[in-house]
This record gives structure tokens, sequence and C-alpha cells, in this order.
């Protein structure tokens, strides 16, 4: 469990004083010009050696990342963009950084840009954060006031803006490249990669999107060293992580987290265990809807981080837990689930345009109990054909629910198909 000396948002729940004079008090902006005098490569070296993975879902070594940003611009700007759009189901972390402790994601973005050599920092913020903008706008405007952005940035040399950019509320946007394409004032729709952003990103020029947790995290990690960040969760799995805990708990709530917590513990610790006691825990998402469930037997023993949840099958993602009890319809559940990426598809690739709305209306006919048993198969082939053959991972968000249900809980189709094929049946007879 985390130590309180290890926590790196410490205004969470905004019990803190939430003004700049508040975060100074704990800890940010403190010796930031020192650190961006120790130069880019020392930087970056340092983000690497934490073992940072990308905290928006993919994972990605977030100091690898940045270091693809080309060194010679050739005349080109470079730019940063963080991506606040965060749209996927279950995951509420990034708006509260945005609310209580938006002074660390200020700062982290500060010093990220100076690293990839961006004097220009966007930050996309969804569009139904109306009030999470307006807070981080007000701490944008406070760091100006007290010359931390701008001309000679925090007195480290180094001049920058940031501006904060409101979304339409599309969670195609969540994509970086639709992203880009959003932000340049077109519809939001994800671009063929490559060119991958760090060459042709935002207005043709070279750019890193990284999410708010990814960034926030950084200017803490720099200061306390490489080593202690490393030094917390398992290997390749480093560091701390907000965990968002929804659904049939007795405590919902956003928790700061070791790495490779015990699932059980997590949900024991932090949100007063399932509705009903653990054992009438049916399944788990464990990252964001977009990832597969997991039953009980599974979430005995699993492991909150990317490894653990790859090696069972499913995956950390946001870290988005949605806990569902034996109350809980899961073929209703994730019919639910696929209305929405049918109606979030941005229609531009053929088998997600086409396969969502067709994985949806086969779902609710199986949550009816009006599908034939020989239909699964066919639905699970449809959702194979959709997964990996997608510009982007909309397809597979849309494919890895159903696939997850398929998995484990087929029984539970099968028996609701034959059950309901029995009863016509015998009203037919009768």
């Amino acid at each position: 469990m985390l130590q309180d000396k290890d926590r790196i948002f410490t205004n969470l729940y905004g019990l803190g004083e939430k003004g700049l004079a508040g975060a100074r008090k704990r800890g940010d902006w403190d010796g930031t010009a020192g650190i961006i005098a120790k130069g880019r490569d020392w930087i970056i070296d340092e983000m690497k050696k934490s073992g940072l993975r990308g905290r928006g879902g993919a994972g990605f070594p977030t100091g690898l990342k940045w270091s693809f940003m080309p060194k010679d611009s050739g005349g080109r700007p470079h730019y940063l963009v963080v991506n606040a759009d965060e749209s996927e189901p279950g995951t509420c972390k990034d708006r509260e950084i945005m609310r209580h402790d938006p002074q660390k994601l200020i700062e982290g973005c500060l010093i990220a840009s100076f690293a990839m050599g961006a004097h220009v920092c966007y930050i996309y913020v969804r569009g139904e954060f109306i009030r999470e903008r307006e807070a981080l706008q007000a701490a944008v405007d406070e760091a100006y006031a007290a010359g931390l952005l701008g001309k000679n940035a925090a007195g480290s040399g180094w001049d920058f803006d940031l501006y904060v950019h409101h979304g339409a509320g599309a969670y195609i946007c969540g994509e970086e490249t639709a992203l880009l394409e959003s932000l340049e004032g077109k519809k939001g729709m994800p671009r063929l990669k490559p060119p991958f952003p760090a060459n042709m990103g935002l207005y043709g020029a070279p750019t890193t999107v990284n999410n708010v947790e990814s960034i926030a995290v950084a200017p803490t990690i720099l200061r306390r060293g490489s080593d202690w960040f490393a030094g917390l969760g398992r290997p390749n799995n480093t560091g701390t992580k907000i965990f968002s805990i929804s659904g049939h708990v007795n405590n919902p709530c956003n928790v700061e987290e070791e790495m490779g917590i015990p699932l059980r513990e997590l949900i024991e610790k932090h949100a007063g265990g399932v509705r009903g006691g653990w054992d009438n825990l049916l399944a788990i998402i464990p990252g964001g809807s977009s990832v597969p469930m997991i039953p009980k037997a599974v979430c005995d023993e699993i492991l909150m981080d990317f490894d653990s949840l790859k090696a069972a099958q499913t995956g950390l993602g946001t870290a988005a837990v949605i806990v569902m009890d034996k109350s809980t319809d899961l073929i209703k559940a994730i019919a639910r689930i696929s209305a929405f990426y049918k109606h979030e598809s941005c229609g531009q690739c053929t088998p997600c345009r086409e396969g969502t709305g067709w994985m949806w209306r086969m779902m609710e006919r199986m949550a009816s109990g009006e599908a034939q048993v020989s239909e699964i198969d066919m639905l699970l082939d449809v959702t194979k054909r959709v997964e990996g053959h997608t510009i982007c991972a909309l397809g597979d968000a849309a494919a890895w629910p159903i696939q997850g249900l398929m998995r484990h809980f087929r029984h539970v189709v099968e028996e609701r198909l034959t059950t309901h094929k029995g009863a016509s049946t015998q009203v037919a007879a009768e």
C-alpha cells in the first residue's frame, strides 16, 4: 500500500488550497528553473530511467516518446499537446487533477515542452468538462501573472506559452491524431500513421501528445529522482497510478496507489469493498469500458498493472475499475457499451462504421434472448474482423468487451438464449 510520503497528487480531493500559493506549499514550482538548467538530455534520460509508462491507456514509455522528437526541426516549431479529453466510460482521474491540482500539470507542461524544444503547448479539454476547464484556465492565468509562463518562464530562460482548448464532446478526439485534427479546426477523424505526430503532428510540425497524468507526474519524478519512482511498483510497471473505482462498491472513489497493487486490496481498502461482500462479486472491467471484463476467479489474485492484466487477456487501460456484482445483467451491460461505441465511431473505416452497429444490434438480440446459440460464434467472428482492421483503436475497443463476455460468460449467454427459446416454444405449443 502506498505511503503518504510517496503520493504525488496531495490535493486530489480538493481539501487543500487550490490556488498557486497552496500548490507552492505542496512543493510545486520548487526549483523548476534548476531542473530546466540541467538540459533536455538529462530530463529525457531521467524520465526513461523512471520507467513511467503513459497513463492514458496505451502504456507507452513516456521518456522514449519524448526522445522521438527531432533534435533539429529544420525551422519548424515543436508542439506539446496534452490530451485532457477524458471520455473513456468509467474514467474520472484527469478531471480531478485539473480541478484540484492544476499547477502540477502546468509545471509539467513547461518542463516537458522544454525537453522537446517546444515553446507552445495546448491542453485539449473534453467538451463536457466545463468547470474543469474554468479551473484550469484560472490556474494558467495565475501562473502567467506570477511569471511562471510566458517570456523567461519561471526564470528558466525558456519562453513558453500555454493554451487551454475546449473540445466539442467527441469520444474519438481522445485518439491522438483525431485530437490534432480537431485542434486544427477540422472534423475529429484519426489520421493514418505513419507519419507519426513526432514527425508531422499539429500544423504539420513535430508534436508529442501526452495524457494529463503522464505530464503532471513529471516534475515530481525529476525533483525526487528517477530511482525513487522506479522503486515503486513492479519492474516495467513502476510508480504510482490514479485508479478510478466505480460500480457496485460501497465507496466509489479516485485513489492514488502503487502500481501492481492486488485488485482485491485496492477495492477493499479504498472503495469500501464490493456491495454485499467480496463473494457477491460477479465480474470487473479493470481499465475502462474498452478492455475485456474478468470474472471473480481472476479478480481474486490479479495485480493492477500493465503486464499482469495483459497476461489475463485484458488491460490496465486508464485504470478505471468498474465493479459488477451478481445483480448485474452482463449481457445487457455489454450491449450498452456496444451502443456507446456504435454512437462514437467516426465512420471513417468500414469495419468500424458497419461493424459497431452490427455488433450492437446482435448484442441487443442476445440481451433479450432472441438470438440463436449458433450466432455467438458468428458475433465473435465479426469482432475479429473489426479488431485490428481500423486506423485507430476504436474498432478494438468495440470488439474487446464482447470478446471478454464470451470468453468468461459464454455459458450465461447460451443459457439465456436456450431458456428464451424453450419459453417461446412452450408458448407456441399452448
